[in-house]
């Protein structure tokens, strides 16, 4: 197939103040969080098509001790996308149409809501146009739904205020989260889960505390936080990076401060516990200094890509005070 040039159209819909007479009603959306509709025929589902689309958007959650997928997927046939099905929060979109593209829409049916359409003349076509914007789109999604987590979670957020009196640092949080552990330097928040717990914990370190190889370092200062501060269940046990798995890691910006991203599994010395963590690395140039803050969870018998969802979404919405 001759190579087609690719483009891509943002579709914003941007409300203020002056415009809202005009402003058409949107129903409100609906959907679990990272749940996506995929809307396209049936023949194509069960074809290549298809095939390519669940091979894009159910790539691997990092950092999880067992693969589950990014997003879930629930297909629909064209025939039933009508009505109330047009809320879904997250919709994939595929149409037939003579001139191919790739378009991006907020708020187009419902809102809050991100619509992507693939057009074009065949599926082969449409496989095309999705390939060459999967990342744009999945970026886009993740944004959307850690945005919608925490609109979520702030209609009834915590009240405490520990991270801001040690660190002066807040973080978003739902109130079925208490403090486990309050010291000088080191803050532990929990929440209890069937069969587990979820968990938030923030230290800061000083500038100088990363210097040489920064992965190691990483890895060497959160096994001597776990050792001093994050016991087991058994005298002598401790948490610490589980050897035989290997981090995922992301040099970034976070709202102009430099920020480590680390995604990978935990275990505990000395005794039979594991999970997934995520940690972040942010520096904190005013007050010279790395604040840090990671999720854990320790779930075994239940799926833990929405727990830790939920964990990097409360971290990543961090605001500094």
């Amino acid at each position: 197939m001759k190579r087609i040039l690719c483009f891509v159209i943002i579709c914003s819909f941007i409300s203020c103040k002056e415009q809202k007479k005009q402003q058409r009603y949107l129903p409100d959306s609906n959907a679990k969080i990272n749940h996506l509709t995929v809307v396209m025929p049936k023949k194509s589902w069960s074809g290549a098509l298809g095939e390519t689309t669940r091979s894009l958007l159910e790539t691997p959650y990092e950092g999880l001790p067992f693969d589950e997928p990014q997003f879930s997927l629930q297909y629909m046939p064209p025939i039933a996308f009508t009505g109330f099905a047009r809320n879904s929060r997250n919709v994939l979109w595929f149409v037939n149409d003579s001139i191919g593209g790739f378009q991006l829409a907020e708020d187009y049916m419902a809102k809050p809501q991100v619509v992507a359409r693939v057009m074009g003349e065949d599926d082969e076509v449409q496989a095309f146009y999705l390939e060459e914007n999967i990342a744009l789109f999945k970026a886009t999604l993740t944004a959307a739904e850690q945005k919608e987590k925490i609109r979520r979670i702030k209609k009834s957020p915590a009240k405490a205020s520990e991270l801001r009196e040690r660190f002066q640092v807040n973080l978003t949080y739902p109130t079925a989260y208490n403090t486990v552990k309050d010291t000088t330097n080191f803050v532990w928040i929990q929440k209890d889960i069937p069969k587990g717990h979820m968990n938030l914990i923030a230290y800061t370190l000083p500038v100088s505390a990363l210097q040489g190889n920064v992965k190691k370092r990483i890895l060497a200062l959160r096994d001597s936080i776990g050792k001093v501060y994050v016991p087991g269940r058994l005298k002598g046990s401790y948490m610490i990076t589980e050897k035989a798995y290997r981090p995922y890691f992301y040099k970034t910006q976070r709202k102009g401060r430099l920020t480590y991203i680390t995604k990978g599994t935990w275990e505990v010395a000395n005794d039979f516990m594991a999970g997934p963590f995520v940690n972040y690395m942010i520096r904190d140039t005013l007050k010279n200094r790395w604040m840090v803050v990671e999720g854990f969870s320790f779930a075994p018998s239940s799926s833990k890509r929405d727990q830790m969802f939920e964990l990097n979404a409360i971290i990543d919405a961090v605001e500094f005070k």
